[in-house]
């Protein structure tokens, strides 16, 4: 399957800057596989189409303010991009540009952080020892940037638009932190929709996958089958097991919120033949025709051309219906990608 097939045209004014003024607000387009009917809704009518039939898992995940601006001791500019917590203070991250660091070069943060090239790694991507005294994501809140997608733009000087991203490029039930970029689909969420869901019986769980760069980069290959996606821990409770493992049992259908979810649960069915507490790992690719062993429904935002996930909702939905719905998108001035609207696969 070549990734070609996956490709569409996007006029560009239909890439969201921003969020819609409120979370709830945004399109919801939903699709119905088996009737292959679409409906055009906002987010706040998901709550008329879940119920105590239903079980809602969601990616609590927290991004950090992983993007560091800081210089050497010559004054060169340098931008460090926070990826992997290696433990010991030390981090997988990203220079730019790369070819003015070696190793033992200091740059500078802030009075309260500074960076130590420790090992090139290649492609731009550094081992590297955070120096700090305190907490350490009290001080990235103080001087970190939220990891924005490159198709967003920021100037970072833009204090209202910082403040904006700190407090919307983050789910409302963001909890366990490490992330550079969000589950998107969950920024859809607030806390009075998952009242209602709750009132309403829908059984809600949570997982956590840490999302990496990885979750969005592009498929550089010609056939798909060459892809390899990075790997992206993840970790599940057993509370949230038990509630999955007790709603399948009782015939409830599974709905994802956000790839990352779908990722996670599939992932763990494929290690471990069922879903169970664990700490554990994703290079999960899902493309058509792949078989789903846990989840039954997604809501999920629009994706990139040739991007993994947009071949994963193809896999669930059906590539042709998908494709089917993106021109509707597009022609109803949806707005797309990680500030957009969203979708509901039923």
């Amino acid at each position: 399957m070549l990734v070609s097939e996956f490709d569409y045209e996007l006029p560009e004014e239909l890439i969201a800057q921003t969020p819609s003024e409120k979370r709830d607000e945004c399109k919801m387009m939903v699709l119905d596989k088996c009737t292959q009917k679409i409906e055009n809704k906002h987010f706040y009518d998901i709550v008329d189409y879940l119920d105590e039939n239903c079980i809602l898992v969601l990616n609590n995940t927290k991004v950090i303010p992983a993007r560091l601006f800081g210089h050497k001791d010559t004054g060169a500019l340098i931008e460090i991009f926070l990826l992997k917590d290696k433990g010991n203070k030390q981090w997988e991250a990203l220079i730019k540009p790369s070819k003015r660091i070696k190793e033992d070069t200091i740059v500078k943060i802030s009075e309260d952080l500074s960076v130590k090239a420790i090992e090139n790694l290649g492609e731009g991507k550094w081992l590297i020892e955070l120096i700090y005294e305190g907490i350490l994501y009290e001080i990235l809140d103080k001087v970190g940037n939220i990891p924005l997608p490159p198709y967003i733009e920021r100037k970072m000087t833009d204090d209202e638009r910082k403040n904006l991203d700190y407090e919307r490029y983050q789910t409302v039930y963001a909890k366990n932190e490490g992330s550079v970029a969000a589950p998107t689909a969950g920024l859809h969420f607030t806390e009075e929709i998952l009242e209602k869901l709750a009132q309403k019986g829908v059984e809600i769980a949570y997982v956590n996958l840490t999302v990496g760069l990885g979750t969005f980069r592009p498929v550089k290959c010609d056939n798909i089958l060459d892809h390899k996606m990075d790997s992206e821990e993840f970790e599940i409770s057993q509370e949230t097991a038990d509630k999955i493992n007790n709603a399948k049992k009782q015939g409830k259908k599974l709905v994802a919120v956000g790839t990352t979810t779908v990722r996670t649960l599939e992932t763990a069915y494929q290690q471990f033949g069922e879903i169970k507490a664990c700490k554990s790992a994703s290079q999960l690719f899902i493309y058509p025709p792949y078989e789903f062993k846990v989840v039954d429904n997604l809501i999920t935002n629009f994706h990139l051309p040739k991007s993994t996930l947009l071949m994963l909702v193809s896999a669930l939905e059906g590539k042709e219906f998908i494709f089917k719905a993106y021109q509707e998108a597009i022609k109803e001035k949806y707005m797309f990608y990680s500030y957009g609207d969203c979708m509901f696969l039923k």
